[in-house]
């Protein structure tokens, strides 16, 4: 329950520059949140004397983002624009060389990957791949690229997979068929298709299936990781892949490796361990390979460790045991001596520099950091930074800890026009002594002599948590502009608190996570400037299962939202499409175990009295829709005021900008109603199609 080409719409050089703009600062409304231009992926250059990055804005009215390429010198400074246009090009990537930007680019209707020199000129189209490509990287010598892309297991070339989409599409009859399970994934259909990885000459030509069979390799990885390397010397490909006959009930991803002269004959580095390998490494020297693992089958949130392999023995050992965090995300240090890793600890991110003995060394902490990359030197580790206040940036540190600073400062000049929230902590105590973070982000101009509304935000997972990141979906800042006081708490089940913490919630969905978070809202109703008569609560995923819950069990607050949440888990057992999750959550089937009955918020669905908001997307295969359904005909069958707001072409999130401006005036409007914060426009209430009078 817990996407890649993050995007955006045209930015002018003018907002790429630190220029303050002197006026007034306003609340960060939807309109704000949406023209901050998004840094989404960046690449440095092999001399680290410039970085390439994607960055644009939503184009709302049109509801489709799009992106463009900027350059930048890595000691930061004014920026320059290398693409434009209505497409999104994103994912770029430096050749070895330097000579050569790599890029992915939908300019001609899908996503296919682009080259141009890295001075600047025209751009060539390299790949033609029938639907599209996902994730890309460079071969180690830049002879070649290698990507991934869904593919029919029995095409043996690009060609055949083209035919079978197009006949497929022509067909009069959209029936479908399956004879096994996992036949839809988060928001599409498999359709009869996998992902395998392919390689591409540099100049183009024709792709060869780098991992055939009838096997989704690379797996799909949340956060985007690519699932694949390539080894040094350019004969060999790593990579993460699934092949238990039951793949919805098993986490059993293992990492394989094959050669390019015979792909068809993989080997098995991992097959001992019966839970999830993956985001496989290999080390610049090519002796080692790394890659993330974890040590429970069927836990998808057991503590991802850092494993490293020496490939002439193929013996592998734990590099991060001590580490009682979840290593995010990694690289190699170009010497192959270390690893740098991204972590959260307490609700912020770290950066650690761990050697291959273990030894480990905090070199950065604070905010959020992701998408890391290191100079060819090892002098300097690049990454995304982004705080509950600040949108993503470019950001470098010494790897010795020393001197960060940013690298990009696309979204200066409109932080400086924004007024946000004043964002501080709060800590309770559990029933069983444990201590309770939360967040707690005030109303610009916020006056403690005033009483306030206030919402609580209840983050999904449940494995999961709200750090000091920049959202642009459920952002704290927006409702604190909206005149709330926010409270986002970091209840039993959240990561980043010791793996004990994140262990908690298994088989208690309803209990000590429930009065974590009544004792974080005792602690909000305990502020002078907080209108205890006047807290609503919202969340999604799971927690929109947890507002459910609330609804059956308290009538503390005066509204609640509900998006993408559960009322039923017994039919969530068999709808949903990652069996593993709620097998492993609920200890077995929805027949075998009384875990599913005991947290059911429909069994108390007589007593939600509530008015709830719920929002839904039809393509949402995690938490199918028929959900929110029930649950919407649960409150209106007993009278209780209710709305349902439904999204055919959305899935688990609301990605598309037009539809997030909808969400967003629903979600605000709603609460506006009846907590008395700000109410939205009408026209953008207006412009969803009421499909009852």
């Amino acid at each position: 329950m817990k996407s890649r080409f993050f995007a955006a719409a045209l930015v002018c050089l003018a907002s790429l520059a630190p220029k303050a703009v002197a006026q007034a600062r306003r609340p960060l409304s939807f309109d704000e949140l949406a023209a901050f231009s998004r840094v989404s992926s960046f690449s440095v250059s092999p001399k680290a004397d410039l970085v390439v990055f994607a960055a644009g804005a939503p184009d709302v009215a049109a509801n489709k983002t799009t992106s463009s390429l900027w350059i930048v010198p890595a000691a930061g400074g004014e920026a320059r624009r290398l693409t434009s246009g209505p497409a999104k090009d994103a994912e770029p990537q430096y050749s070895p060389d330097g000579a050569t930007i790599a890029f992915a680019s939908d300019r001609d209707g899908t996503m296919q990957i682009w080259t141009m020199p890295a001075a600047g000129g025209e751009a060539s189209k390299i790949t033609a791949f029938p639907g599209g490509v996902e994730a890309f990287s460079w071969s180690p010598d830049g002879k070649f690229l290698v990507f991934t892309a869904a593919t029919f297991p029995q095409c043996e070339t690009a060609k055949c997979v083209g035919e079978k989409i197009a006949a497929r599409d022509a067909s009069k009859i959209k029936a479908r068929v399956t004879e096994r399970l996992l036949f839809r994934h988060w928001d599409s259909w498999a359709d009869g298709m996998r992902v395998h990885v392919w390689k591409i000459p540099a100049a183009g030509g024709e792709p060869v299936d780098l991992t055939p069979g009838n096997f989704t390799s690379p797996v799909f990885e949340v956060g985007g990781a690519k699932g694949f390397s390539v080894s040094p010397e350019g004969r060999e490909i790593a990579f993460a892949s699934n092949r238990d006959k039951m793949e919805a009930t098993t986490t059993n991803s293992d990492v394989w490796a094959s050669s390019f002269e015979r792909p068809e004959s993989a080997w098995n580095l991992t097959g001992a361990n019966p839970a999830w390998d993956g985001s496989p490494k290999y080390s610049p020297n090519g002796r080692f390979l790394a890659y993330r693992s974890q040590s429970r089958p069927g836990f998808e949130a057991d503590r991802f460790r850092l494993n490293l392999l020496e490939r002439g023995t193929r013996n592998a050992r734990p590099i991060s045991g001590s580490l009682d965090a979840w290593v995010d995300e990694f690289v190699w240090a170009p010497n192959s001596q270390a690893l740098f890793v991204a972590t959260h600890q307490n609700a912020r991110g770290v950066l650690y520099r761990i050697e291959l003995t273990g030894n480990r060394t905090e070199i950065w902490k604070g905010g959020n950091a992701s998408g890391l990359a290191i100079s060819a030197d090892g002098a300097r580790l690049y990454f995304l930074r982004s705080t509950l206040s600040a949108p993503p940036e470019v950001w470098s540190v010494g790897t010795d800890g020393k001197d960060p600073r940013p690298v990009t400062r696309v979204n200066d000049a409109r932080l400086a026009q924004v007024a946000m929230g004043e964002v501080s902590e709060r800590f309770t105590t559990s029933a069983d002594g444990k201590r309770l973070q939360a967040w707690l982000v005030t109303p610009p101009g916020f006056d403690a002599k005033k009483k306030y509304p206030a919402v609580v935000i209840i983050h999904g997972g449940p494995q999961s948590a709200t750090n000091d990141a920049w959202s642009t979906r459920w952002n704290p800042q927006v409702f604190a502009a909206a005149g709330y006081v926010v409270l986002a708490p970091n209840p039993r089940g959240s990561y980043g608190f010791g793996q004990a913490f994140v262990d908690e919630i298994t088989a208690d969905w309803g209990g000590k996570v429930y009065d974590d978070l009544m004792r974080a809202t005792d602690d909000l109703e305990s502020l002078p400037y907080v209108d205890k008569e006047r807290i609503g609560a919202a969340g999604a995923s799971f927690g929109g299962y947890m507002v459910a819950w609330i609804a059956g069990h308290t009538q503390r607050f005066k509204a609640l939202v509900c998006h993408d949440g559960i009322i039923d888990l017994l039919g969530m057992g068999l709808e949903t499409e990652e069996l593993w999750f709620t097998n492993y959550e609920f200890r077995g089937w929805p027949w075998s175990s009384d875990q599913y009955e005991k947290w059911n918020p429909i069994r108390s669905a007589d007593k939600m009295k509530t008015p709830m908001l719920i929002v839904h997307g039809e393509r949402d295969y995690r938490v199918p829709f028929g959900q929110g359904l029930q649950l919407f005909t649960a409150l209106q069958a007993q009278g209780v005021a209710s709305r349902l707001l439904m999204f055919p072409d959305e899935g688990h999130w609301v990605l598309k900008p037009g539809n997030s401006r909808v969400w967003h005036a629903y979600v605000l409007d709603w609460l506006g109603q009846y907590l008395g914060g700000e109410r939205s426009k009408k026209e953008d209430l207006e412009a969803v199609y009421s499909i009852t009078k």
